[in-house]
């Protein structure tokens, strides 16, 4: 399938979906200049996430791993929301668009407009203490010349992000897999569904009725097989057009579903 014949063919099933979400992964933010941490070259290369991304090493030694956030941090802060971002806020504007769960923690969903967002990783836009539960936002912390301590009890204060050996939050849980079941289109945009809970979203709309949509630079596991169709490219460019051809088929502006 050509990729205008595919991104006609995902605005229809836009239109005709009652219910449609999107799962997003690093891909979707690479083009705000956030790097995918697995990629050649990327976080993972230089810093073993079995030592800096695992919630017992943040246990042993916050201030270590403080070095690595630090430097998360920074990328993100300096990041703006891309195309596929602005996108997604507008499908949601115009009504075709229910939920975003993203397993990014960079929150430029919601920078770009996006109302519901289900953050299944957490986020770096707050700052938690595992001794006492304070929850703060970032931007309230110097987080570039120091390390961050809690006002209640002063001890190292962590990203509200899901470290490995941590569980994913139960509220995102929970939200993420009901709007799976009740979906009838899942956009699946820059990420190859493989890193557990969150590559059995998929599947489960899957299971229930639902359409699957890729959109990624590459196959992955999920294509040929959950996925019914991919669209391979950039998902700015691409998502852009779909947008532009739904606002085609609707014959303009359109607010509501």
């Amino acid at each position: 399938m050509e990729r205008q014949e595919a991104i006609e063919r995902l605005a229809r099933d836009i239109l005709q979906s009652q219910k449609t979400i999107a799962l997003t992964g690093a891909g979707i933010s690479v083009e705000s200049g956030i790097p995918d941490f697995r990629s050649a070259g990327g976080l993972w290369s230089r810093y073993d996430p079995n030592e800096y991304a695992h919630i017992d090493g943040f246990r042993r030694d916050p201030v270590k791993i403080w070095n690595m956030l630090r430097e998360i941090i920074q990328v993100i802060k300096s990041a703006s929301p891309n195309k596929a971002h602005l996108a997604l806020a507008q499908l949601e504007r115009m009504g075709y668009l229910s939920s975003v769960i993203t397993q990014n923690v960079d929150g430029l969903h919601q920078a770009a407009g996006n109302h519901r967002v289900i953050e299944f990783h957490g986020t770096n836009r707050y700052l938690v203490c595992l001794h006492c539960g304070f929850r703060d936002d970032t931007e309230n912390y110097d987080t570039e010349t120091t390390v961050p301590r809690c006002p209640r009890c002063n001890a190292v204060l962590k990203p509200d992000v899901v470290f490995f050996g941590e569980p994913i939050p139960e509220n995102a849980m929970r939200e993420a897999f009901e709007e799976a079941r009740r979906a009838e289109l899942v956009m699946v945009i820059g990420t190859s569904a493989v890193v557990f809970p969150a590559s059995s979203i998929p599947s489960t709309a899957r299971e229930h009725g639902a359409k699957i949509v890729e959109i990624n630079l590459e196959e992955t596991p999920l294509t040929g097989g959950i996925s019914d169709y991919i669209i391979k490219g950039r998902a700015g460019e691409i998502l852009s057009d779909v947008v532009a051809e739904v606002r085609s088929l609707v014959g303009g502006e359109k607010d509501v579903h």
